[in-house]
């Protein structure tokens, strides 16, 4: 799973299709990460103060949540170091706020169509 910015979710659905990954789902969720500070409001504090009523009632309205999108990529353990490279390249600016990815084992997986279940059954490469 992949928590992403949403202006990133194009890139990241050609990057994957690309890396051969085209099956995943996305959905659009809010959040926020550890950063407690929106730190471009202080900034616009510190060149415009005329504007510091404004800022200062958006700084004290605490933190806020954020639009994001949340990807999930379901992939035999021998492929999750190539998904995990893919989402990186295709979402990481350097930035607070790039996102977050969790890697977590899958029990049991069956395609709802045929009733193949195992690894096969999220392998992309397969049948």
């Amino acid at each position: 799973m992949a928590v992403i910015r949403p202006n990133k979710i194009t890139p990241t659905k050609e990057a994957l299709v690309a890396a051969g990954f085209p099956a995943f789902n996305a959905i659009k969720v809010v959040g926020r990460g550890k950063q407690a500070v929106d730190f471009q409001l202080c900034a616009n504090l510190n060149e415009h103060p005329e504007d510091s009523s404004d800022v200062l009632s958006i700084l004290a309205r605490g933190p806020q949540l954020l639009a994001k999108r949340l990807i999930s990529v379901v992939v035999p353990d021998d492929k999750v170091a190539k998904v995990l490279e893919t989402l990186i390249a295709a979402n990481q600016t350097g930035n607070p706020g790039d996102g977050k990815i969790f890697v977590m084992p899958v029990e049991e997986a069956v395609r709802v169509s045929n009733g193949i279940a195992g690894a096969i059954a999220v392998d992309e490469m397969t049948g």
